[in-house]
């Protein structure tokens, strides 16, 4: 996705850079001249600069002399200050605004014709962008049509000078190698670890982890298998909860200093410190989430992912890239093994199976089925006919499931909304409760309490349908808040606890409770696990509109379940969702990977990722038609659209890529087979540089596969 509209427009410092960028040609091969009498560096005095724009049209390396006395601290990966933009006259880069880079290179001569301007500063002597991390952050900004600069922002973090100068400790000699432990319960599992230690080889698995709470440790014994052997090791997580549950198996079984955790709730300066050690080779080992993808792990033997379907492993900043590509890419460039694990499998994961780039690494059906919790399911028309559905929103079933479990421990809920009730409607008429300041969608925050707006915040103390004239509503969706509260009143001896975005628990005890849960913020049961599990409101996932909604209600529904006791031990599931859905015939069965591979056929037959690749271009209709005008597309792509997105209302949240309240925006999809992805991103990032040189307009929003197409 390119990241103009993040920077905004540049006014008269644009079209200078524009003379800048089409001086370029010129003269072959010519030795700088000195740049106002000022002594260069006798041997490689041009120094190519990554500088920090990440702009289409300026996506490419600067030079810049090298003043003799930053001869030895301007070497490749440093970061330094440059001048650029504005103010050039005579053919020389004078004046301008000074900005930071990077230096790639140091070069003898320059192909720019004119007087090129000295470094300004050299900022660190720390070479933050060695050779492997810039391979890897240009293969990202061409697979995703980005600008390399955006890219090597999302991989290298911000500077803090006192950590610099903090000595890394010592690298410590390499740790046992541990004993297979649970990856004997899988017949490639032993194997698996013998090539990725001993053999030193570069084996690429798609795991389909078994249900149950020991993944973690599975998972640190492959990453310490790789450290034992001398070779780095690094491991995405989608947060950090399930990032702390490796981190910690994973010292358990090689001690301290080995490994460190990289995750965004440590703050600058400390993750700057332990990103440096990682860099200067004291640790070989990354627990992290997704920016750790990017960490400069040295003799990299294995990259490992955790539930790639999870939305957190897509970045939200430009050109968005997804740590699962990020890994692939990783292990093909530096030779790396690769291992792609989860309770779900999605379509791309049974792509690399499929393709013989990847192989399967699964557990026999009589391990997965003495382990895995038994599963009974209830379709949505029996809640509303069951007296107990009536009190608790839950169907007979569910309800007797629940309080048998309670006598033997802690029983899980999963809603899919968050809130109390996130919907409202008339309970006449149905029509939908809206605000009358922006007609944004009322919700009640508990029960009593004055409806309040979720666009613009107003409260509606006495709400009224403007259809019938009822002050009386009913929920749309419950929430989580809400589904506490029925069932606090259900179950009125047995305590009750939420687990949501605004507080998520990590554990929870092994005594009787109930647990109310969003998708992704079910805490641990200590012990064996919870007793038994209810999924409500099937319907809510699976009816989105979204071509990835069976899959990721499959995904949600197996990583709850997988917190549960196995069946020979009580644990029992009840999925609340009609009852003849793949996906739910799929947890019935603990399939992940056949449903992953009639995902692929599906996606196949209707042409859409990650059979073939797709962007999307997104932005007002003569933006969009603009950009497909001007990029060089492959004969062989197919445009669809551009089409109309819905308008959305005044005071309503705005995401990235969306437009604006208000504003009408088109989209456009296009998508061309397998093997000419390369091309389609070249194309688009070249006709958007053309647009933006000739300032034809603001920057379209293009987004290269992705994760999901409403």
């Amino acid at each position: 996705m390119s990241g103009e509209q993040d920077r905004g427009a540049r006014g008269s410092e644009q079209l200078a850079l524009i003379r800048e960028t089409a001086r370029t040609a010129g003269p072959p091969k010519a030795k700088p001249r000195t740049w106002r009498g000022a002594a260069l560096a006798k041997r490689l005095p041009v120094a190519r600069v990554l500088v920090d724009k990440g702009l289409a049209h300026l996506d490419r390396l600067f030079d810049y002399a090298v003043p003799a006395a930053m001869d030895a601290d301007a070497q490749p990966g440093v970061r330094v200050r440059v001048r650029f933009g504005a103010g050039e006259r005579a053919g020389r880069r004078e004046g301008g605004g000074l900005i930071n880079g990077f230096v790639v290179e140091r070069r003898a001569e320059s192909d720019f014709p004119g007087v090129l301007a000295p470094l300004a500063q050299v900022l660190s002597t720390e070479p933050v962008l060695g050779p492997r991390l810039l391979a890897l952050c240009r293969a990202v900004a061409d697979r995703y049509a980005g600008a390399l600069a955006d890219v090597v922002q999302l991989a290298v973090p911000p500077r803090v000078a006192r950590v610099e100068r903090e000595p890394s400790p010592p690298a410590p000699s390499a740790p046992p190698a541990p004993p297979p432990g649970g990856w004997a319960r899988y017949p490639q599992g032993p194997a698996f670890l013998s090539a990725l230690g001993g053999e030193g080889l570069a084996p690429r698995a798609v795991w389909s982890a078994l249900p149950g709470p020991q993944w973690p440790d599975e998972l640190a014994r492959a990453l310490a298998t790789a450290l034992a052997a001398g070779r780095g090791a690094l491991a995405v997580l989608p947060d950090g909860r399930s990032a702390a549950r490796v981190d910690a198996a994973l010292r358990a079984l090689v001690g301290e200093g080995q490994h460190v955790l990289l995750a965004a709730d440590l703050g600058p300066q400390e993750r700057y410190r332990r990103w440096l050690a990682v860099r200067r080779g004291a640790v070989r080992g990354v627990v992290g989430t997704r920016a750790a993808a990017f960490a400069p792990v040295r003799d990299l033997g294995l990259v490992a992912l955790w539930d790639d379907a999870d939305s957190s492993h897509a970045d939200e900043h430009a050109p968005q890239p997804h740590a699962r590509e990020v890994l692939v890419l990783r292990a093909s460039q530096e030779k790396a093994a690769l291992l792609l694990g989860g309770h779900a499998l999605t379509a791309e994961a049974a792509q690399l199976v499929e393709t013989g780039w990847a192989r399967p690494l699964v557990a026999e059906r009589q391990t997965v089925r003495a382990v895995a919790p038994l599963v009974r399911t209830v379709g949505d028309a029996d809640v509303g006919r069951d007296a107990e559905a009536r009190a608790a929103r839950l169907p007979s079933l569910a309800w007797r499931t629940a309080r048998q479990a309670l006598a033997h421990g802690p029983v899980l809920v999963q809603v899919p909304r968050r809130g109390y009730a996130p919907r409202l409607a008339c309970q006449r008429c149905r029509a939908p409760a809206r605000c009358l300041r922006c007609h944004g969608p009322l919700a009640a925050e508990a029960a009593g309490q004055a409806l309040r707006c979720g666009w613009c915040g107003e409260t509606t103390p006495q709400w009224r349908c403007p259809e019938c004239g009822d002050t009386r509503t009913r929920a749309v969706v419950v929430g989580a808040r809400r589904t506490a509260e029925e069932l606090g009143r259900a179950f009125p001896t047995v305590p009750v606890r939420a687990s949501g975005r605004d507080h998520v628990l990590a554990t929870v005890p092994e005594q009787p409770a109930l647990v109310v849960a969003t998708p992704g913020a079910e805490p641990v049961a200590e012990g064996p696990g919870y007793a038994a599990a209810l999924l409500l409101d099937g319907w809510a996932l699976l009816g989105r509109p979204d071509l990835r909604a069976g899959e990721e209600a499959l995904r949600r529904w197996l990583t709850a379940a997988a917190l549960v006791r196995p069946h020979s031990h009580g644990g029992t599931v009840v999925v609340v969702a009609d009852p003849t859905l793949p996906a739910v015939q799929s947890l019935v069965r603990w399939d992940p990977a056949g449903h992953a591979r009639r995902e692929l056929a599906e996606r196949a037959f209707l042409g859409f990722p990650p059979v073939s690749r797709l962007a999307t271009v997104t932005g007002p209709a003569e933006t969009v038609d603009g950009l497909l005008a001007a990029a060089p597309l492959p004969p062989e792509a197919e445009v669809l659209g551009p089409v109309p997105l819905p308008v959305a209302e005044p005071g309503s949240p705005r995401r990235t890529g969306q437009p604006p309240p208000g504003e009408q925006w088109h989209r456009a999809l296009v998508r061309v087979p397998p093997g000419s992805g390369g091309a389609l991103a070249a194309a688009l990032k070249t006709g958007q540089a053309a647009r933006l040189a000739r300032r034809e307009g603001p920057a379209a929003w293009v987004r290269v596969d992705p994760p999901d197409i409403g």
